[in-house]
């Protein structure tokens, strides 16, 4: 999948689960229960053991027109290059590191750097990211959202951090092209309860959905 069709899919569902796993089957168990409640964008961290092995596996077993993978936590160049070539669609980390924007250039992948101020934001927009990570989103708060968002309305800023299916909403309605979910869907794990997975993962979809559409008129 080209990297336009990446950042097209991104904006349009609006929802990345980003899967810390604590096995690589866990991860398949994750993946397959949020495709259930019509997720698309998964995110495989680098804090999993095996990570790019976990991806290798999912790109060959699903295709990209169901699953679109990608690899978070990725904190160097190094890391990104593998990730790339084991698979991942696109990049995200937890700050902002410019030769693993470069990296992600080189190879035509989507790079989502984790940024918390103005200035993090605009470096990395004027090092050609598309699509920014605010995070951690519990700390900044949506009101930081629409106050970068007044001078700078044609940013794409994706939260990460607290966000939960009660809230997914009020990201998008202060501006969020989209958030990305990772303990409030994945926690279910640990007590096999997957189909409350599958559940919530459509809930944070449809919240999502209305906002969107609210926000359109």
């Amino acid at each position: 999948m080209k990297k336009l069709q990446v950042i097209e899919n991104v904006m349009k569902s609006g929802l990345i689960v980003v899967v810390r796993a604590q096995s690589a089957e866990e991860a398949y168990r994750i993946t397959d229960a949020c495709l259930e409640g019509g997720v698309k964008l998964i995110e495989i961290t680098f804090t999993v053991d095996g990570a790019h092995r976990i991806i290798e596996e999912l790109s060959k077993k699903y295709d990209e027109k169901d699953l679109i993978l990608g690899a978070g936590t990725v904190m160097d160049e190094e890391t990104a290059r593998i990730a790339i070539l084991s698979g991942a669609k696109y990049i995200i980390a937890p700050h902002l590191d410019l030769p693993t924007i470069t990296m992600c250039h080189r190879y035509r992948v989507p790079a989502m750097p984790g940024c918390m101020t103005p200035r993090e934001i605009v470096t990395a927009t004027e090092a050609g990211v598309d699509i920014v990570k605010i995070f951690p989103g519990e700390v900044l708060g949506t009101k930081f959202i629409k106050a970068v968002k007044g001078p700078m309305p044609y940013l794409n800023l994706m939260v990460n951090g607290g966000v939960d299916e009660n809230n997914a909403k009020d990201w998008i309605k202060a501006g969020a092209c989209g958030v990305g979910v990772g303990g409030n869907i994945t926690k279910y794990a640990k007590t096999g309860e997957y189909k409350k997975m599958t559940a919530i993962a459509g809930q944070i979809l449809e919240s999502i959905k209305q906002a969107k559409e609210e926000l359109n008129g």
